[in-house]
C-alpha cells in the first residue's frame, strides 16, 4: 500500500514520520444511484487518529451530497460521482481544521469537547490547544457523536476499584444479615420447645404429692448420719499413695531406696543412705524414660503440621466447588478461615487451577470472576500474586512463560492494580539475589518470565507522567 505524508506541507520532507496511506476510491452505480465508494477510508482514518464517520460526513458536507459511513461493514459512501483528487483535497482540508495542531503543525492531537460545548485539539507533542471554528458544519456532527475516550486512567481506575468494594461491602452485608435472621428463627424455635418442657415438667410436679418428697429428704439425711469416714493408714497404702502422686521414673526411685524390708515401717520412714554411683545410675535411668515419655507425648512437627493444614485446605476448598458455591460465597469462605491468608489464597489458587499447565492464562480469563470476589484489598493482591508465583513456579517452563499474559488479563480487569505487580516483582527480585538454589532459581524463571509486562508497565507510568508535567 503506498503511503505519503500527512499534511501538504509536509509532502516533499523524505524523513518525515507521520504516514497515511494514499485515498482509493470507486465510483459504483448508475444514472440518479451513481455514488462514490471510499474503498481505504477506516485505513486513512486510522492513520490520522480520527473515526471514519467524521472524514465521510466532512466529504458529505463540503460536497453538498449524502454521505454515510457503515460501521459493520467499514464502507464509506458519498453519493454523486467525484474523482480521487477531488476527495484528496477535501482530506487535506479536514487533516488541517481538524487533525494538525495549529501551533506546531503535529498530526498528533486529540478532539477534546469541553463543558461549554466548544471542540478543540490537544497536541501531544507541544502541548498546544487548538481551538476549532464552531461555524463549520462538521461540527454538529461532532458534538452528536463524541469521540470515544482513552480507558486507563488512574483516577478512573481508582474510582472504579472504590465502586467495586462498595458493591463486595454490600454483597458481605447482605450475607450477614440473613445468616442474623436464620440465627433468630433457630433462637426462636429453641425458646418454644425450652417453654413446651417447662409446662411438660410443671404438670409432673403438680401430680407428684409433696409428702412424698418429704420422707425422701428423711432418708436421704438418715443415711448420710451412718456413714463413717476412716482413712487406711497402713504402710501399704502409703506406699500406693506415694506411687501415685509421683511420676514413673520417680516412683521406681523411691521403692528402690525403700526396698521390701521397710513395708513394715511408717510411711515417715527415712530411706537409707545410697551410694553415689547407684544415685547416678538411677537418675540416668529415670531421665532416659523420661525423655522417651516426652518424645511420645510431642506434637507432630511443624513442617507436617503445615502439610496437614494445607491438605485440610485444599480437600475443603475442592468440596465448596463440588458444591457449587457461587464466587461471592467462596470468597466468603476463604475470608472465614483462621488460618494465614496467604495459605488460604495458595490453596484457594491451587483448587481451581489445578492440572493446568499450558493455556493457563486462559484458564484465567474463563474464572476471573471467583479471583475478582476473592482480592478485598491491597493484602489480598499481594497474597494473590505470591500464589500466582508458587503455582507457576512448579509447572512445565513452557507454560510458567505464560505469567506476563496471566497478570496482564488481571490488570485489564482490574482485580490486580500496578503498584502492587511492581511491589512484588521488586520483592522477588531482592529475595532472588539473597537466596541460592532451587528455590531461586524457579523465583528467578518466574521474574523473568514477568519481566516484558513490568517494563511495559513501568514505560506507560513514565509517559503518564510526562504528560503530567
Amino acid at each position: 500500500m503506498a503511503l505519503q505524508n500527512i499534511g501538504a506541507g509536509n509532502r516533499d520532507d523524505a524523513f518525515y514520520r507521520y504516514k497515511m496511506p494514499k485515498l482509493i476510491t470507486k465510483i459504483e452505480g448508475r444514472g440518479n444511484g451513481i455514488k462514490t465508494n471510499v474503498v481505504n477510508m477506516v485505513d486513512v482514518a486510522k492513520a490520522l487518529a480520527r473515526h471514519p464517520a467524521y472524514t465521510t460526513k466532512y466529504f458529505g458536507c463540503e460536497l453538498g451530497a449524502q454521505s454515510k459511513f457503515d460501521e459493520k461493514t467499514g464502507t464509506s459512501i458519498v453519493n454523486g460521482a467525484h474523482d480521487t483528487t477531488k476527495l484528496a483535497a477535501l482530506l487535506e482540508n479536514f487533516i488541517k481544521k481538524y487533525v494538525q495542531c495549529y501551533g506546531c503543525g503535529n498530526p498528533e492531537t486529540e478532539v477534546v469537547i469541553t463543558k461549554t460545548q466548544l471542540i478543540s485539539l490537544k497536541c501531544a507533542a507541544c502541548g498546544y490547544l487548538s481551538d476549532v471554528d464552531m461555524r463549520d458544519k462538521l461540527t454538529t456532527f461532532i458534538l452528536k457523536n463524541p469521540p470515544e475516550q482513552k480507558k486507563g486512567g488512574k483516577k478512573d481506575r481508582a474510582l472504579r476499584r472504590a465502586e467495586k468494594e462498595r458493591l463486595k461491602e454490600g454483597d458481605v452485608a447482605d450475607e450477614q444479615m440473613k445468616k442474623l435472621k436464620r440465627e433468630a428463627l433457630k433462637k426462636s424455635k429453641s425458646g418454644d420447645d425450652k417453654v413446651a418442657k417447662k409446662k411438660q415438667g410443671s404438670d409432673d410436679e403438680e401430680q407428684s404429692p409433696s409428702a412424698s418428697q418429704d420422707d425422701d429428704e428423711e432418708t436421704t439425711g438418715d443415711d448420710e448420719d451412718d456413714v463413717q469416714w476412716q482413712t487406711d493408714t497402713s504402710a501399704e497404702a502409703a506406699q500406693r499413695r506415694i506411687i501415685e502422686q509421683l511420676t514413673t521414673a520417680t516412683s521406681e526411685m523411691v521403692m528402690v531406696g525403700n526396698g521390701v524390708e521397710k513395708s513394715e515401717a511408717s510411711p515417715r520412714a527415712k530411706a537409707p543412705k545410697e551410694t553415689p554411683g547407684k544415685l547416678k545410675s538411677l537418675k540416668k535411668s529415670s531421665s532416659k524414660k523420661s525423655e522417651t515419655d516426652n518424645e511420645a507425648r510431642d506434637p507432630e512437627s511443624p513442617k507436617e503440621e503445615e502439610h496437614n493444614s494445607r491438605k485440610k485446605l485444599l480437600e475443603d476448598f475442592k468440596q465448596c466447588l463440588k458444591n457449587g458455591m457461587t464466587p461471592a460465597q467462596l470468597a466468603a469462605h476463604l475470608q472465614s478461615k483462621c488460618e494465614p491468608k496467604s495459605e488460604a489464597m495458595d490453596a484457594f489458587f491451587f483448587v481451581l487451577f489445578e492440572g493446568c499447565g499450558k493455556g493457563l492464562h486462559k484458564e484465567i480469563a474463563k474464572k476471573k470472576t471467583y479471583l475478582d470476589a476473592a482480592v478485598q484489598d491491597e493484602t489480598s493482591q499481594q497474597d494473590l500474586l505470591s500464589a500466582i508465583e508458587t503455582f507457576c513456579a512448579d509447572i512445565p517452563a513452557n507454560a510458567c512463560k505464560e505469567i506476563a499474559l496471566l497478570l496482564k488479563i488481571l490488570y485489564d480487569e482490574e482485580i490486580l492494580e500496578e503498584e502492587q505487580i511492581l511491589l512484588w516483582y521488586d520483592a522477588v527480585s531482592a529475595t532472588n539475589g539473597a537466596s541460592n538454589g532451587s528455590d531461586g532459581s524457579k523465583a528467578a524463571s518466574v521474574r523473568k518470565s514477568a519481566r516484558p509486562f513490568v517494563d511495559w508497565l513501568r514505560s506507560a507510568e513514565a509517559e503518564s507522567e510526562e504528560d503530567d508535567e
